[in-house]
């Protein structure tokens, strides 16, 4: 079993950027992401990256938003920038054991492991 841990999250002013982090405590080989959960909604999808670099966005965060990671320190970043209120969300490191060619990985349930998530709050 794989653990995530996030970090990272904040108050910050529209306009602004916040930095994400997600550290795995082993290694997995599939794609990693982020999904976010605002109060009263449904988890959504943020931004996905293989292995490989390879990455997807969601389209309410592309341009403004940035996925990377580090295969060797098994950690995922999210850079967001250009924030806007309607980003504030609690934010989730997922993580993929392998990767499986039939899934996007834009879906919760294509997803092994998951952290316990960041606070990310823009204000006006």
């Amino acid at each position: 079993q794989v653990q995530l841990v996030e970090s990272g999250g904040g108050l910050v002013q529209a306009g602004g950027s916040l930095r994400l982090s997600c550290v795995g405590s082993g290694r997995t080989y599939g794609p990693m992401g982020w999904f976010r959960q605002a109060p009263g909604k449904e988890r959504e999808f943020v931004a996905a990256v293989q292995w490989s670099g390879s990455s997807n966005y969601a389209a309410s965060v592309k341009g403004r938003f940035t996925i990377s990671r580090d295969n060797a320190k098994n950690t995922v970043y999210l850079q967001m920038n250009s924030l806007k209120p309607e980003d504030t969300s609690v934010y989730y490191c997922t993580a993929a054991r392998l990767y499986n060619s039939r899934f996007d990985y834009m879906r919760e349930s294509e997803y092994d492991y998951w952290g316990q998530g960041t606070q990310v709050t823009v204000s006006s």
